[in-house]
């Protein structure tokens, strides 16, 4: 009985697609553009410093309170912003941080067209980022403390709230400290990206 040879054909593998090398080089670079990214929170650092000084600046208001023990009694008194050395601190703080956004976005707009110092750029500003977020931050908690007292008192001590009698004083300041808070997150995000990008370019 004659046996049949069966003839195994081999099973053809799938072919891969190779991905060239320029694919690689281009997927491996990230598209993103730190630096205009850079350049637009340092504007927006600026718009907020600004607004935020200028708010505190105006923030004053005059009414007639009572004198203690004699409620009948009214005299005018004004509650400005000047009058607490906190809210002063708070103005100057904001206004070097304001001048600290234009010379950074000045630097900032010079490393986008011309990349050569852009090391020198970058570990400057991760370092006066970083300073300027424990000023703004300190002012911001100073100014925040003597808003809170306004708002709430003490009654342990005897400070009185201010803000039932002075309310329009009382929301221009949170509004400034709202200004002053978004300031303080824009710079610790500048911050993390100027680490970040030198850390690629040192890297590189």
């Amino acid at each position: 009985m004659a046996s049949t040879d069966k003839t195994a054909v081999p099973l053809s593998s799938p072919k891969s697609e190779a991905t060239p090398p320029s694919a690689v080089a281009a997927a491996a670079k990230s598209p993103f553009n730190y630096s205009f990214v850079d350049v637009v929170l340092r504007v927006l650092l600026f718009a907020a410093t600004l607004t935020s000084v200028v708010v505190m600046a105006t923030s004053k208001e005059t009414e007639l309170v009572p004198v203690p023990g004699f409620p009948s009694v009214r005299i005018q008194l004004q509650a400005k912003f000047n009058h607490s050395p906190a809210l002063i601190y708070f103005i100057a703080a904001l206004s070097v941080t304001g001048v600290y956004s234009i010379i950074t976005t000045l630097a900032s707009l010079s490393v986008v067209l011309n990349p050569t110092y852009s090391k020198t750029f970058l570990l400057f500003f991760a370092f006066f980022d970083v300073v300027f977020v424990g000023i703004v931050a300190s002012a911001t908690g100073a100014a925040g403390a003597v808003g809170y007292i306004g708002l709430k008192g003490n009654t342990h001590v005897g400070w009185t709230k201010i803000c039932n009698v002075y309310d329009k004083f009382c929301r221009y300041i949170a509004s400034s400290l709202a200004l002053s808070l978004f300031a303080a997150i824009l710079l610790v995000l500048l911050s993390m990206i100027s680490t970040f990008t030198l850390y690629k370019k040192i890297r590189d």
